[in-house]
């Protein structure tokens, strides 16, 4: 539905939780990566702040490791309002995640947040931005990008690469490429159509791609990966730097 500016309304995010934190062990032993503090703060609740601060009403997040501990944390949240996609019985991956979870995201796109991946937003929300970008004419997927030189905690060449009209492919084997995904965008809910019960949503990036219709924002600000223990740090300083 356009809201009263014409632009889309944006208002369902997806909260990807559910994972087994394997690479963040040993602690992991003990908590969800979800509840991992950085700065003295859990990952997750980060990810409820860009929420809040980009406009989203709702949002789902879906459990299975260690799922009662974030079920208790997440009753204290009061925006946006939260709903529980329970994956105790098996992981469906990040896309079976989401689909199961469609039912709660509305009828319209919305948004897919990882929770192990944070920033530092410049002048304007990065989720903001992503919606004010938003055009469904053009695009089944809209992902956030960081530059892959800057990244924190991310060792790899680069995920994608972008045109001048937006528009990404994939990096080919050996590429070094600009951007990395950052953890969030806006996906179509009928991507998820005739799709299995259980996949990735690398699945869906490629499927956009090949029609052209997977496009990048870059993100203006700090992205930082928090995938291992050691990774933690280093986004603490980068968020200490951004204080100063």
């Amino acid at each position: 539905m356009p809201s009263a500016s014409g632009k889309t309304a944006i208002t369902h995010a997806m909260v990807l939780a559910a994972g087994l934190g394997t690479r963040m062990r040993p602690l992991t032993d003990s908590r969800p990566k979800p509840l991992v503090k950085v700065g003295g703060r859990a990952l997750i609740d980060y990810i409820f702040d860009y929420c809040r601060e980009g406009g989203v009403t709702d949002a789902v997040v879906n459990v299975h490791y260690l799922a009662e501990m974030i079920e208790d944390h997440v009753a204290g949240v009061a925006s946006p309002r939260i709903t529980l996609s329970d994956e105790r019985a098996g992981l469906l991956d990040s896309g079976g995640g989401v689909k199961k979870a469609l039912p709660h995201l509305g009828k319209g796109p919305f948004f897919v947040l990882n929770a192990d991946a944070i920033w530092i937003d410049g002048p304007q929300p990065s989720l903001g931005r992503l919606r004010e970008h938003w055009d469904p004419e053009t695009m089944d997927i809209l992902l956030l990008l960081a530059a892959s030189s800057s990244a924190t905690g991310w060792g790899n060449r680069g995920d994608f690469a972008m045109d001048q009209n937006g528009r990404l492919r994939r990096a080919a084997k050996n590429e070094v490429t600009p951007f990395v995904y950052a953890g969030a965008g806006i996906w179509k809910p009928e991507l998820f159509e005739g799709q299995p019960n259980v996949f990735s949503l690398n699945r869906l990036f490629d499927q956009a791609a090949e029609k052209g219709r997977l496009h990048g924002l870059r993100l203006d600000g700090v992205w930082m990966h928090v995938g291992t223990p050691e990774a933690i740090g280093e986004a603490e300083d980068a968020i200490g730097r951004s204080a100063r």
